[in-house]
């Protein structure tokens, strides 16, 4: 019989929807006769999760991994990822039911890519893999009533789902955690994990790379108590947490909706995302951490974190800055100490009442607070809880909750918190003496005495000032004291500098020491030669090393650039900027003071075909974040809002460990609170650094340093000079310009850090590089924008515009720290003059 050619199209037509719907809408089960390639997939039978192959969205590889996603979602919302660091190169990729029983990938070389690596052995037609409406993904063995021999829920990657179990097992060592994707793009192996720490009160913690990053404080029954106001917003979702107080504890949550789950994105942090059918997105309900104060140990041990405050650590009362500098520099993670050692302490060091008055220690309440770290357990109730604390010598605070009980603390306590709304109170241990109060008939006594002595004080500054009226014989060298008159003459009108350091309280040094500890600034002890002067290192009598810079008799702008230099420089304390450590002024003679820095200078490193082998790329990357973070502090966070202008390689210096400082601010400007450019018709600085709205139009603002900064980000990763001539006499900028449409951006790294595992990171940095030089101004990244680009794992990066070729004028675009300064003008623009360095 002869079917006619019409039945034959429709019979053929009709076959080929099926397999396509077969294809689409697939089986939920594989089994070892029934592999998926990379065009199959499996879907479960609520249709809500899809499982095969996939790529992720906007990347620009074609590497093919496989994983689970949400199917009926528009946005690409993948759940789970098997060969996580193995991906396909190709679409040759087959999902499988290995001879052993194990759900296996391999590509099309049939290499073995991923593994569930079951041990037990099992006949390959005995099992089965299962994608289930939960999302988990089950590998079931047919002969023992659908035993489950593995399933995705218990290896977890970055999506903490319902009905799924976070925790560990203290028996088997299991530890069930979030691991993060490395970038949106890229679902390798991420920097950070998330899960529980079996304390003593289990904690939901953060971590990266091992080191903690957040933590949600103990788990009371109910909540988290370090999480402020959470209560109603994410654990009326059914959250239960489990513990044997041995090792083994477990989370898991139940939601009648799978569109809703937890996230740990690239980032760092866990958002709860649920799915938003009317917006067609992903709502975001909580994120955690949620502010600055919720980075781990951010104010040090004893230091309490306030989200509100300004600045936002202050050490526990009683207590005071390890570090007074580091402390009023914005750098709080050394924390405090103790003022006056507790009665434990003192009775041990032989001593009954040294400032404690021999009297027993007390305790300071602090309410509504984010407990510390690293709690231990009392069996005490809540009236015997301070005893059990006052009884222990090691112990220095306790606090109790009715969902956990008494809580006690040993050494520092670190991570604190002061919460608006909820929190517990935490009663902190204190020597008696700092707790005592004044009677109201001290306060009587004190406050005529005070007022008496304030009225002296007064008469005795008039007297003083009517006698420096009167004529006198001036002394024999004024010189300081003129300099300070200028300086405060120079400040008086800025608002921002009226609440600083007195610039008198600076050390003045006598010139005789200075020159006896430089060996008369013998040319041995030459560190280098600074635009305006030498500099020497020296050695104070007490030890203390130093380096001196010597203004030059024959700069006629010496006196202005030290007199700003110690303006602004005396009133910043940052870890990434050089402290100066006082001045001298005697005669002709006009010396800074700063501490010193072994490694000398970076261009020292950089440009020196030996040293720069020391600079690996970690190393680099490093001194680049360094320079950032010290340029945040002067536009941003310092009390002074300053612009550098003089940014440069020979400027950053380096100290034993290769950390960077800025240095040099003789040329820096301090801009008012709501100034954010400025114009100038003497224009100095360097060229190659400078700007070019800055060198022709004497234009300057955050951006003209941001510019200098690109210029150093790619003399660092191509360890050559800006003014060093490339290839088609192009200079550095324009050659990076060039690899960069090339596609070969890497490509400009220095030999010496070429690496194919940093080849990202070093393509990333030129494109950070390119954003800063580019020739308009408002193109240019702000620099808190340059950090979060460097510590950010998004690939997702503006493109650079062209950046500007500033031209050589008759100077060095570059000076290296052995260069003396020089001079040039410019013609085409208005300009009294513009000064190479």
């Amino acid at each position: 019989m002869v079917v006619p050619v019409s039945i034959r199209r429709r019979l053929a037509l009709f076959l080929l929807a099926f397999f396509s719907l077969k294809l689409c809408f697939g089986e939920d089960r594989i089994t070892f006769s029934t592999p998926i390639n990379d065009s199959e997939t499996l879907l479960c039978k609520r249709g809500i999760f899809r499982f095969g192959f996939f790529t992720p969205v906007n990347s620009t590889t074609r590497l093919r991994y496989v994983g689970i996603w949400y199917d009926k979602i528009p946005i690409q919302t993948v759940i789970w990822v098997a060969n996580k660091d193995t991906p396909v190169n190709d679409t040759s990729g087959v999902v499988s039911i290995s001879e052993d029983g194990n759900l296996v990938v391999k590509d099309g070389r049939n290499r073995l890519l991923w593994s569930t690596n079951v041990t037990v052995q099992v006949a390959p037609n005995a099992t089965w893999v299962q994608l289930m409406d939960s999302g988990n993904l089950m590998l079931q063995d047919n002969r023992n009533k659908g035993e489950t021999l593995w399933e995705s829920f218990k290896h977890p990657y970055n999506s903490f789902m319902p009905r799924m179990n976070l925790g560990t097992n203290g028996r088997t060592g299991e530890n069930l955690k979030l691991t993060s994707w490395r970038s949106d793009q890229d679902p390798s192996t991420g920097n950070y994990t998330a899960g529980l720490a079996p304390f003593a009160f289990p904690e939901l913690l953060i971590w990266k790379n091992k080191v903690p990053q957040w933590r949600s404080g103990p788990w009371n029954g109910q909540v988290f108590i370090g999480l402020p106001d959470m209560d109603s917003l994410l654990f009326l979702d059914g959250f239960n947490l489990n513990s044997d107080n041995q090792g083994t504890v477990s989370m898991s949550y139940a939601n009648d909706s799978f569109m809703y789950h937890f996230n740990l994105d690239p980032d760092g942090a866990i958002y709860q995302r649920d799915w938003s059918t009317s917006m067609r997105s992903w709502r975001i309900g909580i994120r955690f951490p949620s502010t600055d104060c919720d980075a781990y140990g951010r104010c040090g041990p004893y230091g309490i974190c306030h989200p509100r405050g300004n600045p936002p650590c202050k050490c526990v009362k009683g207590f005071v800055p390890r570090n007074e500098t580091e402390w009023n520099g914005g750098n709080w993670s050394n924390g405090c100490v103790r003022r006056t050692p507790l009665r434990c302490e003192r009775l041990r060091n032989g001593s009954s009442n040294g400032g404690g008055g021999g009297k027993g220690d007390v305790f300071l309440k602090l309410q509504k607070m984010k407990v510390p770290i690293s709690a231990e357990q009392s069996l005490a109730n809540e009236q015997a809880c301070p005893n059990v604390c006052l009884d222990n010598c090691s112990c220095t605070a306790y606090a109790y909750d009715r969902g956990v009980g008494c809580m006690i603390w040993s050494g520092g306590l670190v991570d604190m918190q002061s919460f608006l709304g909820s929190g517990i109170d935490l009663n902190i241990r204190l020597a008696h003496s700092e707790l005592k109060t004044h009677s109201k008939r001290a306060i009587m006594i004190t406050a005529p005495v005070l007022g008496v002595a304030l009225v002296a004080a007064v008469c005795v500054l008039l007297a003083c000032r009517k006698l420096k009226k009167r004529p006198a014989e001036p002394p024999k060298d004024r010189s300081a004291e003129i300099l300070f008159e200028r300086m405060e003459a120079l400040t008086s009108g800025n608002e921002a500098a009226s609440n600083q350091v007195k610039l008198k309280e600076l050390p003045l040094f006598e010139f005789q020491v200075l020159a006896t500890s430089t060996d008369n600034f013998c040319l041995r002890n030459k560190l280098g030669q600074g635009g305006f002067g030498p500099v020497y290192k020296g050695k104070l009598p007490e030890g203390q090393e130093i380096a001196v810079k010597r203004l030059s008799r024959a700069s006629g702008q010496g006196l202005e650039e030290l007199m700003n230099e110690v303006v602004v420089i005396s009133k910043l304390q940052h870890r990434n900027l050089v402290k100066l450590l006082g001045c001298c002024i005697e005669g002709e003679e006009r010396l800074l003071v700063y501490e010193y820095m072994p490694k000398k200078s970076l261009d020292a490193y950089l440009f020196d075909p030996l040293k720069q082998k020391i600079l690996d790329w970690k190393t680099r990357f490093n001194i680049m974040e360094g320079i950032c973070r010290g340029l945040l502090y002067l536009h941003r966070d310092s009390r002074l809002k300053i612009i550098h202008r003089d940014l440069k390689a020979s400027n950053i210096l380096l100290d034993e460990y290769l950390n960077p400082k800025i240095s040099d601010f003789g040329l820096a400007r301090v801009f008012q609170a709501n100034e954010d450019e400025a114009n100038t018709r003497r224009v100095v600085g360097t060229y190659g650094y400078m700007s070019p709205e800055y060198a022709m139009e004497g234009l300057f603002s955050e951006k003209s340093d941001v510019f200098s900064l690109g210029v150093i980000f790619l003399e660092i990763i191509s360890g050559r000079k800006n003014s060093h001539k490339e290839e088609n006499n192009l200079n550095l900028l324009a050659y990076a310009w060039k690899l960069w449409n090339d596609g070969e951006a890497a490509s400009l790294a220095d030999p010496n850090v070429s690496d194919e595992c940093f080849e990202k990171e070093i393509q990333k940095c030129v494109q950070i590089g390119l954003l800063c030089v580019q020739e308009v101004a408002n193109d240019r990244p702000n620099v808190s924008t340059v950090i979060w680009m460097l510590s950010t794992e998004n690939s997702n990066l503006p493109e650079p515009k062209q950046p500007a070729f500033i031209a050589r004028r008759g100077a060095s675009d570059a000076e290296s720290s052995d260069q003396s300064s020089q001079k040039a003008s410019v013609n085409d623009v208005s300009l009294t003059a513009v000064t190479g360095r």
